[in-house]
């Protein structure tokens, strides 16, 4: 792991992995005002006090932790459910089957208030972005890119791989945390007519 300054008012965890992000990630989660990334922490305060905080701290295993579970509905009618089953050489129902058929984890969050970066579905299920992003994905899109799942959190522009729709809000200021879904979470998708 490597420590670089991030303005002066924050130190940047660059870490050789994922797996090394989260473990930093939970061990200096209550002691200071860190946020995940896919293979980095930020750490937001003073330099000094936090270099001091990080050298007295070991990363601790992740796995060991609990876990809220959330379960997400799904309606799986979404415009690249096919093309994502020509990629994966499955048929739609097995693309369905694949992603609800397996738990996925919060690796991080990022892009938009409220979306998360899952981890951990069936492997099958890895596919590119597409070729050209649209300029208008729905709130509530369920979709997959590269190792990932997510859920769009609100309307924006959007390259992943459209799977279906679900009603469930994501961010939330009503709501504390306004996040639904934080790091370690484990999601279940549930296909639903």
């Amino acid at each position: 792991m490597r420590l670089r300054p991030s303005g002066d008012r924050a130190v940047l965890l660059d870490c050789d992995d994922a797996a090394e992000a989260r473990a930093w990630f939970a061990a200096l989660q209550e002691q200071t005002d860190a946020t995940l990334g896919a293979r980095t922490v930020l750490v937001r305060g003073v330099p000094a006090e936090i270099r001091r905080i990080i050298g007295g701290t070991t990363p601790g295993e992740v796995a060991g932790q609990a876990r809220s579970e959330v379960v997400v509905p799904v309606t799986y009618d979404g415009p690249d459910l096919a093309e994502v089953a020509r990629l994966t050489g499955l048929t739609p129902d097995q693309v369905v089957q694949a992603h609800t058929g397996t738990p996925w984890t919060v690796a991080f969050t990022g892009f938009a208030p409220g979306f998360a970066y899952l981890t951990g579905g069936d492997p099958r299920l890895q596919v590119p972005r597409r070729d050209t992003p649209r300029a208008r994905v729905p709130v509530g899109a369920v979709a997959l890119a590269g190792p990932y799942s997510g859920v769009y959190p609100r309307e924006s522009p959007g390259g992943w791989q459209l799977l279906g729709r679900t009603d469930v809000p994501l961010w939330d200021l009503d709501r504390d945390p306004p996040a639904l879904l934080l790091p370690g979470a484990q999601v279940r998708f549930e296909a639903v007519p």
